[in-house]
């Protein structure tokens, strides 16, 4: 199997939620792109499991010569990568390993323990296999990963090269303005959070997560108007959309009108945060394993939207898990401090995992 082949059959696993542990991912993921990239996996004496460093281990290491580590790679579970560097970079400077690698089956962070910087500073590329289309995947791995290229000590060099280019900043301040858009539009769980908390600490009330979402929204209408204008080199806009909360249709819908379709049948909900829950139920009641490929599934920036202790869901935060978190089925919780919008896309995510059979029969927009 080729690289890019490889690269395809994983990108439909990681949206099925297929890799639901570490070993998952090790056998799944990254030994199978390991042999398409040319290593002889099957040599202990190059491609090295748990390899042991001052009584800890590696989880794999690459070598050349033999019993030599050029590369270290750490495998964690989908999702929870964060943080994982810290204890890789160790391993890396004790024995003078140029190059670490940590990946979680999905993400793919390539590091240079040895340059200057915070952890983060000395990583040369982050690629995400869902994000970024087959073809850079299969460039990077290669560049950085390919048996060849570590080998000869190309792929050091290439990562020598890319860490130190300097374009690097202009693709920043290129996409920095891009990024404000996307959090604007996306409208990501924990910058509402952010938002509302923000509005009650200034005024002493705190507004619903969905007012939030309707002004990040106007914001990101705003801008837009904006730069038409200054595209089109027209006057500036003197004044722009003053924003009002539709509070009046947050908290006026009926029953009705949260009704969802499940398999050919209705069922009544009295909130978008109760046909989550209800669709959850009922998807796990289908299929027993839904639950953990769900919670396989990189969910949100920081948050995981289910998980087997409610305090996962809200990391630092027990208020928030004690407060807005449902046992959808006995040791499993669902977080719910979420803005509609936000239920939606938790909604398709549950049931792009699900899969197409239960898909096509489901007809459920919380909008």
């Amino acid at each position: 199997m080729t690289i890019a082949n490889h690269i395809e059959k994983v990108r439909q696993g990681l949206r099925e939620g297929k890799f639901t542990s570490e070993a998952a991912v090790s056998q799944g993921i990254l030994l199978p792109a390991l042999h398409a990239l040319g290593w002889p996996v099957f040599d202990t004496s190059i491609v090295i499991p748990e390899f042991s460093v001052e009584g800890r281990r590696v989880d794999y290491a690459l070598c050349h010569p033999e019993n030599r580590p050029s590369v270290f790679i750490e495998v964690k579970k989908v999702g929870l990568s964060e943080g994982a560097d810290r204890q890789l970079f160790e391993y890396a400077f004790h024995l003078g390993v140029p190059m670490a690698i940590l990946t979680d089956g999905q993400e793919w962070s390539f590091y240079l323990p040895g340059e200057q910087g915070r952890y983060d500073e000395r990583r040369v590329y982050k690629l995400d296999l869902l994000e970024r289309d087959i073809a850079e995947a299969k460039s990077r791995l290669d560049r950085y990963l390919s048996y060849s290229n570590v080998c000869s000590g190309a792929a050091l060099n290439f990562a020598r090269s890319d860490y130190q280019n300097v374009a690097r900043v202009r693709i920043i301040e290129t996409n920095l303005p891009k990024a404000w858009e996307a959090l604007l539009k996306d409208q990501d769980s924990l910058l509402l959070e952010m938002l509302a908390e923000k509005v009650e600490d200034l005024c002493g009330y705190k507004p619903d997560l969905d007012v939030c979402s309707q002004f990040l929204e106007m914001q990101s209408k705003n801008n837009k108007q904006i730069d038409k204008y200054e595209v089109e080199r027209k006057p500036p806009i003197k004044q722009m959309k003053p924003f009002t909360p539709a509070t009046n249709t947050i908290h006026t819908r009926t029953i009705d009108n949260f009704n969802f379709v499940f398999k050919g049948q209705e069922f009544p909900a009295r909130s978008a945060r109760e046909v989550m829950t209800k669709l959850f139920q009922l998807i796990s009641k289908e299929d027993s394993r839904f639950l953990d490929r769900f919670a396989s599934r990189k969910h949100g920036k920081k948050r995981r939207y289910l998980a087997r202790d409610k305090h996962d869901l809200y990391p630092n935060r027990p208020d928030l898990a004690e407060q807005h978190s449902v046992e959808v089925v006995a040791g499993w919780w669902l977080g719910t401090n979420y803005s509609r919008r936000n239920i939606q896309d938790i909604i398709e995510l549950a049931l792009e995992v699900a899969g197409p059979q239960l898909s096509n029969a489901t007809k459920a927009n919380v909008l």
